[in-house]
């Protein structure tokens, strides 16, 4: 299988690409620095590319069988009105549909579309304020998706932090169960390349945290 990995250069995005690799997938890398990507493989293909530019994407598209994004946004981008993850999601999905590739995986984190409501009342405020113009639009994106008709499944992790690969970490499905925490990107990375080809959490969006 080959696997279209979107924002592949850093975070959580080259640690999926590194997982994939070593899961034996071919990996298609976008990134507009896809060049830096500091890593050596037979099958991986780095591709130069903007996600909000659709001959871009249509032509990272091409033969591939499952999409991840793994999009993210700078530290001051966060206090400016946020568009990339709606804008960069429906130029994926209608490439996608044009393309006839089903299978999509998206991080976007807790907090966004109806986990917000399981965010603790002391942590609302603070969470607005630093984070909710990009929560704001990764809701929309995650409504676009679900929307879509695609295999889809959204994966909400709790704050982000360095750290190994253990496979230990929870997948919390049931909203009664959600709440915050932490977990590594290698664990997030972890549970992307496991979605590839497992269909139980087809139409899913759980939160995970350790």
């Amino acid at each position: 299988m080959r696997i279209l990995i979107v924002g592949a250069s850093k975070g959580i995005g080259l640690e999926t690409t590194r997982q994939a690799l070593a899961a034996g997938y071919d990996v298609r890398a976008l990134a507009r620095s896809a060049a830096s990507i500091n890593l050596s493989d037979a099958k991986l293909e780095k591709v130069q590319g903007d996600a909000l530019n659709k001959p871009d994407v249509e032509a990272a598209l091409a033969g591939v069988d499952a999409v991840i994004v793994t999009l993210g946004v700078s530290l001051g981008s966060l206090f400016k009105p946020v568009h990339l993850f709606s804008d960069a999601t429906r130029v994926l999905i209608a490439a996608m549909k044009d393309k006839r590739v089903n299978r999509l995986i998206c991080v976007t984190g807790f907090g966004a579309g109806d986990s917000r409501a399981s965010i603790g009342f002391l942590q609302r405020v603070p969470f607005q304020i630093v984070f909710g113009r990009a929560y704001d639009d990764k809701s929309l994106q995650e409504q676009m998706i679900k929307e879509s008709g695609l295999d889809w499944t959204i994966a909400r992790p709790g704050v982000l932090l360095s750290g190994p690969r253990t496979g230990r970490y929870k997948v919390l499905r049931d909203p009664s169960e959600w709440r915050n925490g932490i977990i590594s990107r290698a664990n997030v990375a972890d549970f992307l390349v496991k979605q590839i080809e497992d269909h139980n959490l087809f139409g899913a969006s759980p939160v995970l945290v350790n």
